[in-house]
């Protein structure tokens, strides 16, 4: 497992790719949770709205770019026929792909982390008292948003990991992914019965693992915080089984 671990390393640390997708991570994230926070309007009763999970508004948008270097880490030695002396240093195919799921486990824990506290130190910055005033990672309902939303962008990649496996070509990969985290909460928008809606929110993966955000009002939400990241990890571990097995019965 080693040789693999560094040999994913050395290819993804010596091209630009990867570097400038996680640099537009976290500038996305950032911008855009500093755009939502500062609409927000507060009063010396409060900002009326959960100023934690609009300060991590800007995942929404951040993960797109962890879900395009997750397909293109498999997908483009696929399409370059890379992917068949990667099989040959390591004929072992299991051990190649949970080498890249835990090198890109990694890299994204590491932009993701960087980017969530610049949205919470950005949602500081902007907020006027007494708003500020809950976006503390001493504050626990806030440190749980902080820690799920890393967790759940790292969900992502594995989860764009698994279809770009499955898929092999990098262009349908990445719209079957972002079609599933963006379209499908769109689709389930427009459902007009309320149970039904909430029955979509609850398995969407990303109306569901956004959930962990929530610091107020859980009552109203179609699935507690923990529970929603769990079915966010329960695409990703479908895509990444059926990724892998697919991967070791097809040929490369």
């Amino acid at each position: 497992m080693r040789p693999a671990l560094h040999a994913e390393w050395t290819k993804l640390r010596t091209v630009a790719g990867p570097l400038w997708l996680l640099l537009a991570t976290v500038a996305a994230t950032v911008a855009v949770s500093a755009v939502a926070t500062s609409v927000v309007n507060c009063t010396a009763s409060g900002c009326g709205s959960d100023t934690t999970k609009l300060s991590l508004t800007g995942v929404h948008l951040g993960q797109a770019p962890v879900a395009v270097l997750a397909v293109l880490i498999i997908s483009g030695e696929y399409g370059s026929g890379m992917l068949r002396t990667t099989l040959t240093a390591v004929p072992r195919r299991v051990t190649v792909l949970a080498a890249k799921a835990v090198i890109l486990t990694g890299v994204v824990a590491v932009g993701g982390a960087v980017a969530v506290l610049g949205s919470v130190l950005a949602g500081r910055l902007v907020l006027p008292e007494p708003g500020d005033r809950a976006l503390s990672l001493a504050d626990g309902p806030t440190l749980r948003a902080a820690l799920g939303t890393v967790l759940y962008l790292i969900l992502i990649g594995l989860l764009s990991l698994g279809f770009g496996t499955a898929v092999r070509d990098a262009a349908t990969s990445m719209g079957v992914v972002l079609g599933l985290l963006y379209v499908f909460p769109i689709v389930s928008g427009t459902v007009s019965d309320p149970e039904l809606q909430r029955l979509l929110g609850k398995f969407a993966p990303m109306s569901a693992g956004l959930a962990i955000q929530a610091t107020t009002h859980l009552g109203s939400l179609p699935i507690s915080p923990w529970a929603g990241l769990g079915v966010t990890a329960g695409w990703a571990a479908a895509a990444l089984l059926t990724g892998g097995l697919l991967l070791r019965i097809r040929d490369a």
